[in-house]
């Protein structure tokens, strides 16, 4: 048994008294309806028109249902199955719960006040006005609970639908979804695009503690395969971003334009694939271009180094590591012989074997294409 309705269970209104307040019933309702558009802000422009006469009507509804059970005629379940949808409503409309439980305190009061009016010169004794007095605010509590559950529970709702929306944005920023299909999904979830957005890539179960130190416009996945997580991190300052990062198993993309989001995480992906220690896309930049074709890389290595292949194996690697030297330093020898830690006519010696395997190695052609072959140190 509810508290309202053991109040009312208490209360013995006579015929007398009920017909009294019933005449006064439309009258009381609009006082009430009055003193929560003068009283209560948010509802000063939202009571007008339609809507109001709609609230009135709610209003009415709400004091018959409160009639109904002083008689002893109802238990007022109705009422609060229409708090709850009330309580809803509010978040559709985008108020918060205080501006209705406000608008509960002022009702109570008016509508005491106007009962009361109509209960005492109708004979109702001394002794059952304070008991009519505990069953009206009985009953604006547990009107005012129903409507804070309807509340509640409408914002969990449009929380998770939210949450759906933008997970279904962030799948499609990692697709490469076309432009229209991103825009339609952003309206869907309400979010405001920035100018770039940053990928990371880490373990799923550190996604959401790391989601809650970034900037909340910040998009999160952790159910992707592998058990890996993404972040889709607006307009990222990079070196803040890495700081916040230091204690995550992260691989940081680079940052594209947000549209163009599945880029950064393609590098990302890239970047876990070649090394574990990668944090920085941007720091191993050589290495993912390289990587980028795996089977173009080791063509080009095939043809290029191709005359290393017809002498011994531990000859080829020597010469191959002169060879990488001396193009990273700009031929200058005793710089290649303190990077090989030999000595200055070492390089000398193996220079002339190099040349003699590579007649045009002063071709530019020839240098880039020996600069790539030998670029990662794989041999």
């Amino acid at each position: 048994m509810s508290h309202a309705t053991q109040r009312a269970s208490e209360l013995a209104l006579d015929e007398t008294t009920v017909t009294a307040l019933r005449a006064a019933l439309k009258s009381t309702a609009d006082e009430v309806v009055q003193a929560i558009i003068d009283e209560v802000p948010p509802y000063a422009n939202a009571l007008s028109g339609h809507m109001g006469a709609t609230i009135r009507r709610a209003v009415r509804t709400a004091l018959g249902h409160y009639l109904d059970l002083a008689s002893g005629n109802a238990t007022g379940g109705d009422a609060g199955d229409a708090a709850y949808e009330l309580g809803r409503g509010e978040v559709r409309d985008g108020r918060s719960m205080d501006a209705l439980l406000s608008a509960y305190r002022v009702g109570a009061r008016v509508a005491w006040r106007c009962l009361a009016a109509g209960a005492v010169p109708a004979g109702l004794p001394a002794a059952e006005v304070a008991k009519f007095a505990e069953l009206t605010f009985a009953y604006i509590d547990e009107l005012s609970a129903a409507s804070a559950a309807g509340h509640a529970d409408e914002l969990a709702a449009r929380g998770r639908d939210q949450e759906r929306h933008l997970e279904h944005l962030a799948r499609d920023l990692l697709a490469g979804a076309s432009p229209d299909v991103l825009l339609a999904s952003v309206q869907r979830a309400g979010w405001q695009p920035p100018v770039s957005l940053t990928a990371v890539l880490l373990p799923a179960a550190q996604a959401r503690p790391a989601y809650r130190a970034l900037d909340p416009n910040t998009l999160v996945l952790d159910d992707l395969p592998d058990a890996t997580g993404v972040l889709l991190v607006p307009d990222a300052d990079r070196s803040h971003l890495l700081r916040q990062l230091t204690d995550r198993t992260a691989v940081v993309g680079p940052p594209r334009p947000w549209t163009r989001t599945s880029a950064s995480y393609a590098r990302a992906v890239r970047a876990r694939l070649l090394s574990s220690d990668i944090r920085d896309t941007e720091d191993h930049l050589p290495e993912l271009v390289l990587s980028a074709d795996a089977d173009a890389f080791a063509d080009l290595r095939a043809r290029a180094l191709a005359p290393l292949r017809t002498l011994p194996a531990a000859t080829a690697r020597r010469l191959e590591e002169t060879l990488r030297a001396w193009l990273l330093h700009q031929g200058r020898r005793e710089e290649v012989a303190a990077a090989l830690f030999v000595h200055p006519q070492t390089v000398r010696y193996r220079m002339s074997q190099l040349r003699e395997l590579f007649p045009d190695l002063a071709s530019p052609h020839r240098v880039l294409e020996l600069t790539l072959a030998v670029g990662l140190g794989v041999s």
